[in-house]
């Protein structure tokens, strides 16, 4: 059964909840977590920003939040009597999805757990989908959790 459990977590409601999944299965099996954050400056870019201001202002205070997402997300584990560790990961180099999908390599992970928004047509165009990429090339099995509201739309559309 799984023994490390991957777990990409931003601090959003959605990771959140992929992260309670995981703190559930790793109680059912005794496996460990390892939280990992990756920093994607690229979200907030316009093209137009100097350099400065990444290295100055953007990076330094994405660091510490994710430091932060980090923290509580190892807190919450360990409160629910889960071993888990974290690490943060500059995502200066690589997409969001190839720092996930290589980590679990490293790692030797089971299984991942990512929090999804089940984005659909343009919304999945436009903001991209990094679940998706994990989907496709991870090397081992990935859970996605879908948010709530995700969860609702859909069934509202099955049931026109």
């Amino acid at each position: 059964m799984y023994q490390r459990i991957l777990v990409p977590i931003d601090g959003s409601p959605t990771s959140d909840q992929g992260l309670d999944e995981a703190i559930k299965l790793s109680k059912l099996t005794g496996a460990s977590l390892r939280l990992i954050h990756v920093l994607d400056p690229l979200t907030f870019a316009t093209g137009f920003e100097p350099y400065a201001v990444y290295a100055g202002d953007l990076i330094p205070r994405m660091e510490e939040v994710g430091n932060q997402v980090l923290h509580q997300g190892k807190d919450r584990a360990q409160a629910a009597g889960v071993k888990a560790d974290s690490l943060l990961f500059d995502g200066l180099a690589a997409r969001v999805s190839e720092t996930v999908i290589q980590q679990a390599k490293d790692w030797g992970a089971d299984l991942i757990v990512i929090g999804t928004h089940g984005r659909r047509g343009v919304g999945r165009f436009v903001m991209g989908s990094d679940a998706e990429q994990i989907v496709r090339l991870a090397p081992v099995p990935v859970l996605l959790v879908r948010a709530p509201e995700a969860k609702a739309q859909a069934d509202a559309v099955v049931k026109v």
